[in-house]
């Protein structure tokens, strides 16, 4: 069963930071490009980050330009977002998908995790 869980979320104080994870079962994630997406209360679900499969090439949302961090680890089928200086307006459920091309256009991805909780408090 080809499946991807999120991890990592939280509650946080504004200005601290959190690591997520997308870690792959069913498949090989390496062989796909992942990107990372949040979906706030009563807002339409946006692109924050993306990877290549090989790591090569990244892509952030100017929202989050400077404060995270994408990254995977192939070895563990498991891509990571490091998110530094976070602020209450972070506070969403964030979600990883797995695709063929490395862009933070959500239609572009085939298979998604189920979402993880993020909550900034100020």
């Amino acid at each position: 069963q080809l499946q991807l869980v999120e991890s990592g979320g939280g509650l946080v104080q504004a200005g601290g930071s959190l690591r997520l994870s997308c870690a792959a079962s069913g498949f090989t994630l390496g062989y796909s490009n992942v990107g990372w997406f949040r979906q706030a209360p009563g807002k339409e679900r946006e692109g924050v980050s993306c990877i290549s499969s090989s790591g090569t090439i990244t892509n952030y949302a100017d929202s989050v330009k400077g404060r995270f961090t994408i990254s995977r680890d192939n070895a563990k089928n498991t891509v990571y977002l490091q998110m530094n200086s976070l602020k209450p307006e972070d506070t969403a459920i964030y979600y990883c998908a797995a695709g063929g091309l490395t862009t933070l256009s959500e239609s572009h991805y085939d298979y998604w995790g189920q979402g993880t909780q993020v909550t900034v408090s100020s």
